[in-house]
């Protein structure tokens, strides 16, 4: 039962990432977008014959910031198709116009029981909303969430579907809208009854964790690191991010629901003069983390390594290092030292949960669109100025924590002997996982001496236990999550000769990391799959 319930939450976080891959761009469109358009910043710099209102660049730095701010308007339905994508096994071009008519017609069932009750009027205030134009229940991110699920699970189940042969049109893939379409009117029904005492549950829990206060946010930063070897980490914070729980506030006349959400609302708001520090809690302790500590760490371990094996070493530090911080991508240092040494990661988690809780005493301010790198700091924090958002304490937090992270990881490691990079045994490779490494391999395994994308494919696909035994094949930004039939027949060997940092198996879920190239990976396996 629990390796059951890991592979459905290992396929719900990654059915997740599609929808949250496209916030970094909106993010950017609307963090440049409104710090260059807003007036306070214009007067500062004196910039009012460039960038003030009538210029050239004003308007179109007012069309990014508008384009930017309608994917967080419209979140919940980017996620309803975004869902429905990721979950359905086939077709998923049908899944994705079922999820948009799924998501319509439940909203649509509850403003008609909305105007058919009266029930808005009596509604505590921010209960009811504008839902891509439809008078709903704010549903928020959940609301898409439901739909996505739930097409999914009809999508699975009915898009092969044969049908009397009067009927034998409305068939196959065309019967998953029809049914949609009939489930979500009785959903959207049934949710105009249950969704309010819902909402109030997610509001409590919402109050219990702001009411924790620093100690809250030690333990969300402690555990959101530490979901990450089961690749959890998206089913946790997301409810933080885009829902209630993540706190709700008004901004500009309107009421809005999750930490990251009210940031971008604020972000876009002229007259928001400080961010709330109540939204970011939840996202600026990544960045003295993947800036400044883990760079410390991977120093560490080049120190820590053996003389003669440093230059191989230190290609894989400084590139996983140098993507931790420009980009916030930290699966590739930290997959590192996880699987050969545990109490390193544990000791991080630990130094995470701090972070996000020093950054919430030191009133930091400085929101996220995907992950805490350079990029984020420089147009969510240093771009909005000191006054609004505190950025400077990450500067000097990370600081103390690039020091804390390069002596601790250094003594522990000297200290129990572990097996970090570069301090393997004479007889063992030192191993650097990238698309090099490879196609290297395959030149020494293969006739050709040529190592293309069918032969990395053909690895994983025996790997995996062969094309009969893989009932699954999707990803997320640094994993190929797979569901197999039989796990006792995937080949963990196999799977890491093919470039995979690591492997982790629960059940039928079986996770392979390849870090930020896996989509192509992805992509080049279910070509191949589809040619056997």
């Amino acid at each position: 039962m629990k390796d059951k319930i890991f592979g459905v939450l290992q396929r719900v976080g990654r059915s997740f990432m599609l929808p949250i891959a496209i916030l970094p761009v909106a993010g950017l469109f609307l963090g440049i977008g409104g710090s260059f358009t807003n007036a306070t910043m214009i007067s500062a710099y004196h910039l009012e014959s460039i960038l003030g209102p009538g210029t050239f660049l004003y308007a179109i730095l007012t069309v990014m910031s508008k384009a930017g701010d309608i994917v967080f308007a419209n979140l919940p339905i980017i996620f309803a198709m975004g869902v429905a994508i990721g979950m359905a096994k086939k077709e998923k071009e049908v899944a994705a116009l079922a999820g948009a008519i799924g998501f319509f017609i439940m909203h649509t069932a509850i403003g008609a029981m909305l105007d058919i009750t009266g029930a808005a009027a009596t509604m505590p205030n921010g209960s009811v909303t504008q839902v891509v134009g439809i008078t709903s229940l704010q549903m928020g991110v959940f609301g898409g969430i439901i739909v996505g699920l739930g097409v999914a699970a009809l999508h699975n189940k009915f898009y092969k579907i044969k049908l009397p042969q009067v009927l034998s049109f409305f068939g196959g893939t065309r019967f998953v809208p029809i049914i949609t379409a009939v489930v979500y009117l009785f959903v959207g029904i049934a949710m105009f009854y249950i969704w309010p005492f819902i909402q109030e549950g997610i509001y409590a829990i919402g109050d219990v964790v702001r009411g924790s206060g620093y100690f809250g946010t030690f333990i969300y930063g402690v555990m959101e690191r530490a979901l990450i070897p089961f690749g959890l980490h998206h089913v946790f914070y997301l409810p933080f991010w885009q829902t209630g729980v993540g706190g709700t506030m008004m901004v500009a006349g309107k009421t809005i629901e999750g930490a990251q959400n009210i940031f971008f609302a604020q972000l876009a708001d002229p007259n928001t003069v400080k961010f709330s520090v109540e939204a970011t809690r939840f996202m600026s302790g990544k960045f003295p983390l993947m800036i400044f500590g883990l760079p410390g760490a991977a120093l560490a371990m080049y120190r820590c390594a053996k003389p003669e094996k440093r230059n191989v070493v230190g290609g894989l530090l400084i590139s996983a290092a140098l993507t931790s911080m420009l980009t916030g991508i930290t699966e590739p240092l930290e997959f590192t030292f996880l699987f050969v040494a545990p109490l390193l990661y544990i000791m991080h988690c630990v130094l995470a949960g701090l972070a996000y809780m020093f950054m919430h005493i030191f009133q930091v301010g400085v929101g996220m669109t995907f992950s805490g790198g350079l990029i984020d700091m420089f147009l969510f924090g240093i771009l909005q100025g000191n006054d609004k958002t505190n950025w400077i304490w990450i500067v000097i937090v990370g600081i103390v924590y690039f020091i804390v992270y390069y002596f601790l990881f250094t003594f522990v490691i000297k200290k129990m002997n572990l097996k970090t990079p570069g301090r393997e045994d004479d007889n063992e490779e030192t191993k650097l996982y990238t698309r090099a490494d490879v196609n290297a391999r395959k030149e020494t395994s293969t006739t050709s001496g040529k190592a293309d994308e069918n032969s990395v494919s053909a690895m994983i696909c025996d790997g995996l236990g062969g094309k009969d035994n893989i009932s699954d094949v999707d990803c997320c930004a640094t994993r190929l999550r797979t569901t197999v039939k039989n796990p006792d027949l995937v080949k963990e060997d196999v799977l890491k000769a093919s470039g995979a940092a690591g492997v982790i198996k629960k059940g039928n879920g079986i996770q392979v990391i390849y870090g930020p190239r896996v989509t192509v990976i992805k992509s080049d396996l279910e070509d191949y799959l589809s040619k056997l």
